[in-house]
């Protein structure tokens, strides 16, 4: 899919204001897979903020069940009035990307918009499952893989990475991000997250998706940081330095290693 280049620098400004690690990532990646990974960031921007767009939970509601019609709609033939519809729908049409993915990767922000903790270890595992997870698999999908299962243990791995880095923010906002915020709680939390990433590299994703999985770069470190300094997360320290981040971006986008 080729965006319209005036199209294409909104996007891209959009994504490096939202959302800066996948702007560096996008940056990083081949040229041919920028307009299918940017238009996915940008609905995921656009998804992820919208629980945070009103205190009353009604009306953050209503935000984010606009977006689950909007995809709904699509199938249809029906583009609402949004500048990522149009560019999402697409990019549907195109990759036969699955509808039920896109809605539960909205549906599961519910979530961020009340104040309750996680019920149990499995809706935590469900939420990053059907937020990294999903959009690195259809990320992947788009660049022509069909490695579901490797892709979504990257991404989920990805996604806990990223989570961790939230939780004193979460905590600021009222949230209660972690069932067990105790040091060896986070220990083992971020330890599973490193078993995703190897089951991800045990079962194998083609070099066509390696540009999709440019978005976790960071994954491995800070979750191993995780691991060895758990109260980090706390403390919001759980961060790279910026020329291990460059570095290691660099690295992977080179190499094709991950």
């Amino acid at each position: 899919m080729e965006a319209d280049p005036r199209w294409r620098a909104v996007m891209l400004d959009h994504i490096e204001r939202a959302d800066p690690t996948r702007f560096a990532a996008l940056m990083a990646a081949p040229p041919h897979s920028r307009a299918p990974l940017a238009t996915l960031y940008v609905y995921n921007i656009e998804i992820s903020r919208a629980p945070w767009a009103s205190k009353e939970p009604m009306i953050a509601e209503m935000r984010l069940q606009w977006w689950r019609d909007a995809v709904e709609d699509t199938a249809r033939g029906t583009i609402r009035g949004h500048e990522i519809m149009q560019p999402l729908a697409d990019l549907i049409t195109a990759h036969d990307l699955p509808l039920e993915v896109l809605d539960r990767m909205a549906g599961a922000r519910r979530w961020d918009i009340y104040k309750d903790a996680f019920e149990n270890q499995t809706a935590m595992d469900a939420y990053l499952d059907d937020t990294g997870g999903a959009l690195m698999w259809l990320s992947g999908k788009t660049l022509g893989s069909t490695d579901e299962g490797a892709l979504r243990d990257f991404g989920w791995a990805a996604g806990l990475a990223t989570y961790l880095q939230a939780v004193p923010e979460l905590a600021q906002r009222g949230r209660i991000p972690l069932l067990d915020g105790r040091d060896a709680g986070i220990a083992a939390l971020a330890q599973r997250g490193l078993d995703r990433l190897q089951s991800a590299r045990n079962q194998g994703i083609l070099r066509n998706a390696h540009p999709a999985l440019l978005a976790g770069w960071q994954a491995k470190p800070l979750l191993q940081m995780a691991v060895a300094e758990p109260g980090r997360v706390g403390e919001g320290a759980l961060q790279l330095s910026e020329f291990s981040r460059r570095g290691r971006l660099l690295w992977q986008a080179f190499t094709h290693r991950w």
